[in-house]
């Protein structure tokens, strides 16, 4: 398989570390490896109470506000991976050049012209799942919005009314799905960036994916920001 891609060995071991990092990566991220509450999994619970406190509004301007919010940053994100998109189908045509840029580099290894494509090839598949994945995030986000209109206008307390009780649950479903699908469009572009190490050299690609592991796993298991969803305090200068 390895020569029908033009590619070695130590090519494929490098990407299958790829695959399985971020594999594990996202599993922990869903709270399905680690016991340790993640910034995902914190912020579901918020999603929750927001439409729980949505349900108990009578005007819900705050709560269209956010949803379209939402909608614009899963928007922006879906164009940009689209112009990614592009930029990797002029980088093929310019297949000689970047091969000359990149044997330069001091740690740069000899690469056939057919490898390097293959390996752009594969940053396109990277991009175009992560614009799929904006791209049913954004739609997921539209129903959301349409759920929150069917929220029933509240006469005491939601919890005590079955009808919306069970709209509220629709909604948080909905909105939860919606952020589930954005968060996988996002790492597909955050693993997109160290994906770039391979057209180095394997252990360049290995090395820039242990630094993409090691910052993502802060952020969702050890930054301030998930200690702040958890009410937790952190201290000073923290982030």
């Amino acid at each position: 398989m390895g020569d029908s891609l033009h590619l070695s060995v130590a090519d494929l071991a490098a990407l299958a570390f790829f695959l399985i990092v971020w594999v594990a990566h996202t599993l922990a991220s869903d709270g399905k490896l680690v016991r340790r509450v993640s910034l995902t999994t914190a912020m579901n619970a918020q999603r929750e109470a927001w439409m729980r406190n949505m349900a108990e509004r009578e005007i819900r301007i705050v709560d269209t506000a956010i949803m379209g919010g939402l909608q614009q940053g899963t928007a922006f994100f879906a164009s940009s991976s689209l112009i990614a998109l592009g930029g990797c189908f002029a980088l093929l045509g310019a297949s000689d050049r970047v091969l000359q840029v990149l044997a330069d580099l001091p740690f740069g290894e000899a690469s056939s012209r057919e490898a390097f494509q293959t390996k752009v090839f594969g940053l396109v598949v990277i991009l175009a799942f992560a614009f799929f994945k904006f791209g049913w995030a954004y739609r997921l986000f539209n129903y959301c919005s349409i759920l929150i209109g069917a929220v029933p206008t509240p006469h005491g307390p939601a919890s005590r009314n079955p009808v919306s009780e069970t709209a509220v649950w629709r909604a948080t479903r909905m909105n939860v799905l919606a952020g589930k699908h954005f968060n996988s469009g996002l790492r597909a572009v955050f693993f997109s960036i160290g994906y770039l190490g391979w057209f180095v050299d394997p252990i360049v690609f290995v090395v820039s994916t242990l630094v993409l592991l090691a910052v993502l796993v802060r952020r969702q298991f050890f930054s301030a920001a998930r200690q702040a969803v958890l009410g937790q305090s952190s201290g000073p200068g923290k982030n």
